[in-house]
């Protein structure tokens, strides 16, 4: 069984999505949200397999429900809109499909089918937490990023870095309430950064000061809470990496 959350703001939407799921032997709905800050909860309460977001939901859009929690918050995300002008932000934000409202039942069983195969592909997912970096050959270690603003180049010191996102071939850098895209990998930092940050799920890596709680989430995940207010959710993958700070 796979748990599923709806989240639309409108009856007739959550219905249909409801309509669709009765028919699969393999979905169970633990959760029907109409609102972003219920949908945050539920997930984070839940840990849902599978979340159908609907984009518009009024004042919080589902766009800023994943970047509360975090992409990886969840194995498989199908946005539903009215608009298909959303679906390249839906695909940026790791989503395995979208669908069109009216939803066309063959359409729904196609997106579905890609879900179960992204949350099959996490489950079976080999262990990726970081460990600490051999000393030897490894990379100078990063100090500062260089970004574009203003027209200038400015130097953010890698500190000063709550956490780091994967953007395609871009990274995000989230800075006391700022935001740096520099074109580098995910991957690629990892090394540089070393053992300061944690890479958290595959999407994200996240600077040990900045944290200031953690949250048990499902099984061996764990919601990060940063200082500033941020929540983002682990993988299960993470949770050694994770608990080794509250050991140091």
């Amino acid at each position: 069984m796979m748990k599923v959350v709806l989240v639309d703001d409108e009856p007739p939407g959550r219905l249909a999505l409801r309509q669709q799921l009765s028919r699969l032997p393999d979905a169970e709905i633990v959760a029907e949200c109409s609102d972003g800050a219920s949908a945050i909860d539920a997930i984070v309460q839940h840990a849902p397999d599978v979340l159908f977001l609907d984009v518009q939901l009024g004042g919080v859009s589902g766009l800023d429900v994943l970047e509360r929690v975090g992409a990886d918050a969840v194995p498989a995300i199908v946005f539903v809109t009215a608009y298909d002008r959303y679906a390249v932000r839906a695909f940026e934000a790791h989503a395995v499909d979208y669908l069109l409202k009216p939803i066309d039942p063959d359409r729904f069983r196609e997106a579905w089918c890609r879900a179960a195969e992204r949350v099959e592909r996490d489950r079976d997912e080999p262990d990726t937490r970081l460990t600490a970096l051999v000393a030897g050959d490894s990379p100078q270690p990063l100090q500062r990023f260089v970004v574009r603003g203003g027209g200038k180049l400015v130097f953010v010191p890698v500190e000063t870095v709550e956490w780091i996102e994967a953007a395609g071939n871009y990274v995000r850098l989230h800075q006391g309430g700022k935001e740096h895209l520099v074109r580098r990998t995910l991957s690629g930092l990892a090394e540089r950064l070393g053992s300061r940050f944690v890479r958290i799920h595959r999407t994200a890596l996240v600077n040990a000061r900045a944290i200031g709680a953690l949250e048990l989430y499902g099984k061996g995940s764990y919601v990060v809470h940063l200082r500033d207010g941020t929540r983002l959710v682990s993988s299960r993958y993470a949770g050694r990496s994770l608990r080794a700070l509250l050991e140091s």
